[in-house]
């Protein structure tokens, strides 16, 4: 074999020279100008590479800090973990952050008041982002830049509810139903231009909004329970399954690949997680793997469409996180609902929630395509919205998904003789 590869490299080695005499033989020909002979100008090209960060020893998944930021000048996407604001980007699911990103504020469990709480801010990235968009009309950048104005104090507002209970719930959803009004109006509808309109799905400007809002209803003012429990809010890449990725042939005999499944969550209730293995039962560091998860207790992705497709997809996601987690739940959370309802008893989704109402038809949203025809229909829009906001009482449903969860028990002997039953 060693013969062989030596006369191959041989004849591809003569091919080289007789291919440079005769490209030599051209350049001198009459007629032909000559190659340059002076100095070769070098030229450089950057290569931008993603790198998902690691945890030292070990890959661990970043369920935090998946917000893609929009590069100005190319339209690519990354992933970041800063925040461009003066509020932190939400750290407290995070079991260990890597080495080399700079310092964070301490992170804390759903315990701590949530005032002082750092949460996730998924709303306000895509805000940013758009705002570095090269493709956005400048017609609408001062609409964004109020767009930023309005949030700030969207969230300042929520910060200042001193209200317990159920009445900070009802306080924080009109909130949210008067900041979703602005976004949705005056934002995207009320531009001259269509790229807001027609962009809004991609762009993710008013269906991120839900995911910044549901952590905040994680409060020991509205749940006192969660004054003694120990786990953190917030997306997460939920544990899903674990395996090994090693052979017997493998060219590393004291690696027994381990790995982890995880699926990406808009809302959790969560505690990290770590495991460790090794075919040396000492489980020494040389030659054992670690991976850190999230074991997900309750689960909810949010949509603000929900079709046929989304549901059979979470209903495949929620039989994964149950299998890793029997004891977990998993929530549906839609605004608007754009399929004919079907019994989620067939599957793991514990409830679907829909907050709003009946999504238009799309003869009718066929005509919102152009400014002149947002302009003309404002008013048919508008009564849509007032007829369709975020249901108190929906959301409040939610909460009481979450207490009952933190509320469970094992049944005590007496109490279950005297029901008969458990």
């Amino acid at each position: 074999m060693r013969i062989s590869l030596q006369s191959s490299r041989a004849a591809h080695s003569a091919c080289r020279r007789a291919s440079s005499a005769r490209r030599a033989g051209r350049a001198a020909s009459p007629g032909r100008p000559a190659a340059p002979t002076g100095p070769r100008k070098e030229t450089s090209s950057t290569r931008t590479t993603t790198r998902t960060p690691t945890r030292s020893g070990a890959p661990i998944s970043r369920p935090v800090t998946h917000h893609r930021e929009q590069t100005p000048n190319d339209g690519a996407h990354r992933y970041s973990s800063r925040v461009t604001s003066g509020d932190f980007l939400f750290q407290s699911i995070d079991p260990a952050a890597p080495a080399d990103e700079a310092p964070v504020a301490p992170t804390a469990p759903v315990s701590q008041p949530v005032e002082s709480r750092p949460r996730p801010t998924p709303h306000q990235s895509k805000l940013m982002e758009l705002q570095s968009n090269n493709k956005v009309p400048p017609i609408d950048h001062l609409r964004i830049a109020a767009a930023i104005q309005r949030y700030n104090q969207w969230i300042a507002d929520m910060r200042l509810a001193n209200a317990a209970g159920e009445a900070k719930v009802r306080r924080l959803v009109q909130l949210l139903n008067e900041y979703k009004r602005y976004i949705e109006v005056d934002l995207i509808w009320d531009s001259d231009e269509d790229f807001l309109f027609r962009q809004r799905g991609q762009l993710k400007i008013d269906n991120s909004i839900l995911e910044e809002f549901l952590p905040w209803l994680v409060d020991v003012e509205i749940i006192p329970e969660l004054a003694q429990v120990d786990c953190f809010a917030g997306p997460a890449s939920a544990f899903a399954a674990v395996y090994f990725s090693s052979t017997l042939a493998s060219l590393a005999p004291n690696s027994i690949g381990l790995k982890a499944r995880t699926k990406d969550q808009d809302f959790t209730l969560s505690r990290p997680a770590y495991m460790r293995a090794s075919f040396d039962k000492t489980l020494s560091s040389g030659v054992s793997e670690q991976q850190d998860f999230w074991l997900t207790y309750l689960a909810a992705e949010c949509k603000t469409n929900l079709d046929k497709t989304m549901f059979q997809e979470a209903a495949a996601t929620s039989h994964d996180l149950k299998i890793a987690v029997p004891a977990a739940r998993y929530y549906l959370i839609c605004e608007y609902l754009d399929m004919t309802p079907i019994s989620s008893a067939g599957t793991d989704i514990d409830e679907v929630l829909i907050l709003r109402g009946k999504r238009l038809a799309s003869n009718v949203r066929s005509r919102y395509s152009t400014s002149a025809g947002r302009v003309r229909l404002r008013g048919e829009y508008i009564n849509y919205l007032d007829r369709n906001p975020i249901r108190e009482d929906v959301i409040l449903r939610f909460v009481e998904h979450l207490r009952s969860l933190l509320t469970r028990r094992d049944p005590l002997e007496s109490d279950v003789l005297e029901r008969g039953y458990f």
